[in-house]
């Protein structure tokens, strides 16, 4: 109910919602909408129309115009896309403080069919603990879980020079593994500032490798074998093990 007595009986959701809550830069071509479950209304021109079940817990009747909640404008985007979308979509709006992880997980627990559901309730674990693109997410999966290397802090502090954080520290064996997603290294000026903080780190005794996203998205086995041999050469007395994957390198080494 908005600031005039009337109750909502259609939202913006999708990414015309998405849109207004900040979590996308361009208005949608077309028009997102969601109605109760109990009305039957036709889509106008350029527009989509889908019924929901749920109503007083999906819509924010406070924001206007009437929308779905920003955790429910999230698990929509996030439904609609690659299991890598999804996960860039849940990091990329909690590190940005447009929602909650803790509201995430509230709202996926309403949703039990949602796409990508068992994937995003071990994803958002993640985001707690530091996890902030979905390139770090991946790389916490996919490279360090997957293949058992060792647990790192995630945006572990340094103090060399000035106050710094860095996305994984693996302190026992003096190296940082930072991951260069779309998030926060854009820009030439990130490049460079990235670069600056490598080299005061080197100061000491702790080096950094510097990860990409194919690294991550499209060769995490390779990725998992090479850092497991800079952990070695560092007083790791693991080794990385294969992934599920039938491809994994490490399997034939």
């Amino acid at each position: 109910m908005d600031s005039a007595g009337q109750v909502a009986q259609a939202a913006l959701c999708g990414r015309s919602a998405a849109y207004l809550w900040g979590l996308q830069s361009r208005a949608p071509t077309t028009v997102e909408l969601v109605v109760p479950h109990t009305r039957c209304v036709a889509a106008p021109p350029k527009a989509t129309v889908r019924r929901s079940a749920r109503w007083d817990d999906l819509v924010d009747e406070l924001a206007y115009p009437w929308r779905t909640t920003r955790p429910a404008t999230v698990l929509d985007l996030a439904a609609d896309g690659s299991p890598t979308d999804a996960l860039a979509v849940v990091a990329k709006a909690v590190h940005r403080e447009l929602v909650t992880s803790s509201d995430l997980r509230l709202e996926l627990s309403r949703r039990r069919g949602h796409r990508h559901g068992p994937l995003l309730a071990r994803a958002l674990a993640d985001v707690e603990e530091g996890g902030q693109s979905g390139a770090e997410l991946l790389y916490i999966r996919d490279v360090e879980q997957a293949h058992g290397l060792p647990r790192a802090t995630r945006q572990v502090v340094s103090d060399s020079v000035r106050r710094r954080f860095h996305d994984n520290g693996y302190e026992d064996f003096r190296l940082i593994v930072e991951v260069d997603g779309r998030l926060g290294h854009e820009r030439w000026t990130d490049r460079v500032r990235d670069g600056q903080r490598d080299r005061q780190v080197l100061t000491g005794d702790t080096v950094t490798s510097r990860v990409f996203w194919s690294d991550v998205a499209l060769t995490p086995c390779q990725t998992a074998a090479e850092l497991g041999a800079v952990l070695r050469a560092r007083g790791w007395k693991g080794a990385p093990r294969p992934c599920r994957r039938k491809a994994c390198v490490i399997r034939g080494c």
